[in-house]
């Protein structure tokens, strides 16, 4: 196989992405069968991992570096591939690098930037209220995707590229208002999360007080900060301990597809038929989304395009071509099998 990929190897092995990226960078999160089988594939066929912020030389000085939180969510697998793609193709090197829930992207970039000496960075998911004295001690031009800088205290200042996540996450909850839904659920992110997380339980609870119906608290449940965030685990997790504890719903609205996957999962090992006695929605638009059975009613966002802009966007200010520029793309509601209207 020639020119081989971080995306091949993962076909090859039938993983995720993310899951090779942990594999080349020794996370421990990883089943180790799993591991030795993508290590095996990657000598095999002679792959470089230049992805792996471990193995960039000092010396080079052509990297980009992408800090992704939450490397569990499968919609940034079509992304990463864009960002590989185009950075490739400017005789650029990557450095694809896993932050933990727990710790603060400015202080992993700069620490990143000091040892393999880049020349630009993408933050991929995470970020949306650190301090602008934090931000400005990053030394390189960064642009931040599929998240918005909170506050106006950000405006003009950096660039990002992302979706309304409030706007969407109205839309979707408006839907299931639509179909008859009252009883709604929700799938979030951790409690101390400002971040999308914040802005989507906030598109959730703006739709259902613009129709009078009350915010029930025990309908929202958060992530559990020991798992991998916005994984399909912890989206079973918290529909079980939902399902347990009795609360009352007649559908499930999860903030990302693997949540509402995992979720699905749930209702179906307790007995439950989906959508016939509880509907799910997702956010995201992922592949994995559209083929599962059933298929899941969720919100697109233009992956593709929305990484391709954030390239656009970086280099442009490596080669100070451009000003700041702050994108919001449209999202689409895509229906599925997965919501059914209350008769």
């Amino acid at each position: 196989m020639e020119c081989i990929t971080i995306k091949d190897v993962a076909r090859v092995c039938g993983v995720g992405v993310s899951t090779v990226s942990r594999a080349i960078n020794n996370h421990p999160d990883i089943n180790p069968e799993t591991k030795e089988m993508i290590m095996q594939v990657i000598k095999e066929n002679n792959y470089v991992p230049n992805n792996s912020a471990r193995n960039l030389k000092r010396s080079d000085a052509r990297a980009i570096a992408i800090l992704i939180k939450g490397i569990s969510n499968q919609f940034f697998n079509s992304m990463i591939k864009v960002f590989e793609e185009e950075i490739q193709k400017k005789k650029y090197s990557l450095v694809l690098q896993h932050v933990d829930a727990w710790q603060d992207e400015t202080e992993v970039a700069l620490e990143l930037e000091k040892e393999k000496r880049l020349r630009g960075i993408i933050f991929l998911g995470g970020i949306a209220s650190h301090s602008k004295e934090q931000l400005k001690k990053i030394p390189v031009p960064f642009v931040l995707s599929t998240v918005s800088l909170l506050g106006k205290e950000y405006k003009n200042d950096y660039s990002f590229v992302s979706v309304d996540d409030v706007k969407e996450s109205c839309r979707m909850t408006e839907h299931l208002i639509s179909q008859g839904h009252e009883k709604i659920a929700l799938l979030c992110s951790y409690k101390e999360d400002v971040s999308i997380g914040a802005l989507r339980l906030t598109g959730y609870k703006k739709a259902l007080e613009a129709h009078n119906i009350p915010v029930d608290e025990r309908r929202i449940r958060h992530m559990d900060p020991e798992l991998d965030s916005y994984s399909m685990e912890s989206g079973y997790r918290m529909t079980k301990a939902l399902l347990e504890e009795g609360v009352d719903c007649t559908a499930i609205f999860a903030i990302s597809d693997s949540l509402a996957i995992g979720a699905v999962r749930a209702l179906i090992d307790a007995g439950k038929r989906v959508p016939m006695d509880i509907s799910v929605a997702g956010f995201d638009g992922t592949e994995m989304a559209a083929y599962y059975n059933p298929s899941i009613t969720t919100i697109r966002q233009p992956a593709e395009t929305m990484a391709r802009e954030t390239i656009k966007l970086l280099f442009d200010s490596i080669k100070k071509k451009t000003n700041v520029q702050q994108l919001i793309f449209e999202g689409e509601l895509v229906p599925g099998e997965s919501v059914k209207k209350l008769n």
